[in-house]
């Protein structure tokens, strides 16, 4: 697109200057004749002749017949050339006779005249066409340079936009290929603080978070695996041992308990587990709803106080005043139990568990105190993930499966509240939500 235009562009000034040229030799020649016809004698033919005498252009004066009155310093050759276009020349009007610049050495016009004497004829104006090549030989030199240059700044601008622009988003769409077709191992630099390089960052970000949940989902389906197939083990293993016929009364009792028990724990795990794949895919819903504070937190203590009680532990509810509160009751129900759980399993018999519940302004505050094991400082930022233990050991004197307090967040968020942990490992846990 660009060579053409600069193509029509040559051409466009090549043919306005050579129009330039035509006028000029046009005017040039009516000028001679109106000269010649106001003022008709053969010292007016030779001044005419003397004021076309250089390089560039030529003059013949001519009478009706085709005779040759005057003519400036001019080849034989060249007169030999432009004879046939005077013999028989009948024009009333100034006309050019050679137009082609290209390969005829002069351009030739005609100019009429008629004197009242009877005296009549041409003038012949002649101009040479090597001004017109030089021109054209200049007007090609620069284009050619232009051209040239044009041609450098543009690679240079397209290596530069190339760097810049073409490799990144390259880069990017392969990354992205990539990430499609479950590659999430992407490194992308980011190193402008433009358009793309914020696409960039976005792109690495994702990346980085894809593979973040792949590995949390692999690290998922493994500790779930991993709680399933403790109970499972014992549900079979105490099954079989219950098949046995010489087991006494008091064994059979004493595993069936144990089956209970695991049956229990499987299934709340289970409970678990849905609840947190609703919440992932939206599907419950939180209705609020206003009811008075007082009776909603006792009915949870009476409700949960006998769990304590034979673990020899004190669960001390302080809910003074009466307020309402503006909470899904059965969601905020389930946030409290998960915490309250949460702090008889992690606390040592003897302990006191303290719920405190007070209103500040408009909000509501749920506290949750145990002098339980605690939680290691740098481990109570991902306390909240599905699955996450402090105990590494996954040892089962705790009965936690790393779920509950995932829920309590997910439940928490979805009331537009906050909830908040202090701990300190041997001293205790408190657990502060804001709703």
């Amino acid at each position: 697109m660009d060579l053409f235009l600069m193509f029509y562009l040559h051409r466009n000034i090549i043919n306005s200057k050579v129009d330039e040229q035509f006028e000029t030799l046009l005017a040039n020649g009516a000028n001679h004749r109106d000269v010649l016809m106001e003022y008709y004698s053969n010292t007016t033919i030779k001044h005419i002749v003397l004021m076309e005498r250089d390089a560039n252009r030529e003059v013949i004066i001519t009478d009706q017949q085709g005779e040759i009155l005057g003519i400036s310093e001019i080849n034989a050759e060249l007169i030999d050339q432009v004879k046939p276009y005077l013999v028989g020349l009948q024009t009333d009007k100034d006309k050019v006779l050679v137009s082609d610049w290209h390969d005829s050495p002069y351009i030739v016009s005609a100019h009429p005249y008629d004197i009242n004497t009877g005296q009549s004829g041409y003038v012949i104006m002649l101009s040479s066409t090597i001004s017109i090549h030089e021109m054209v030989a200049d007007l090609s030199l620069h284009f050619a340079i232009a051209g040239v240059t044009s041609f450098i700044v543009l690679f240079i601008v397209y290596a530069v936009l190339s760097k810049v622009i073409t490799r990144p988003l390259i880069r990017m769409k392969e990354a992205t290929e990539k990430l499609s077709e479950g590659d999430f191992q992407v490194r992308l630099s980011v190193s402008s603080k433009d358009e793309l390089g914020e696409l960039a960052g976005s792109i690495q970000k994702l990346a980085n978070d894809l593979e973040r949940l792949k590995s949390e989902r692999n690290e998922f389906l493994a500790s779930i695996a991993h709680e399933l197939s403790t109970p499972l083990t014992y549900l079979i293993g105490y099954s079989k041992v219950m098949s046995r016929g010489n087991l006494t009364e008091q064994e059979r009792q004493q595993y069936l308990e144990i089956i209970v028990e695991e049956s229990n724990r499987m299934k709340e795990l289970m409970k678990n587990l849905l609840d947190l794949a609703k919440m992932d895919e939206n599907s419950f819903t939180v209705k609020k709803a206003f009811f008075a504070a007082r009776p909603f937190f006792e009915g949870i203590h009476k409700l949960i106080e006998p769990s304590f009680a034979m673990k020899n532990m004190k669960l001390t509810l302080l809910c003074e005043g009466e307020y309402q509160l503006f909470a899904d009751a059965l969601r905020l129900e389930q946030i409290v139990i998960n915490l309250l759980d949460n702090a008889l399993n992690y606390s040592d018999e003897q302990s006191e568990v303290i719920l405190q519940v007070s209103q500040n302004e408009e909000k509501t505050i749920i506290s949750v105190m145990d002098s339980g094991i605690g939680i290691p400082a740098n481990e109570i930022a991902f306390i909240f993930e599905k699955l996450y233990r402090v105990e590494k050991s996954r040892s089962r004197a705790f009965g936690g499966s790393g779920i509950g307090l995932s829920v309590v967040k997910e439940l928490v968020e979805a009331h537009g509240g906050t909830i908040e942990v202090k701990s300190k490992r041997g001293k205790g846990s408190t657990f502060t939500i804001t709703i």
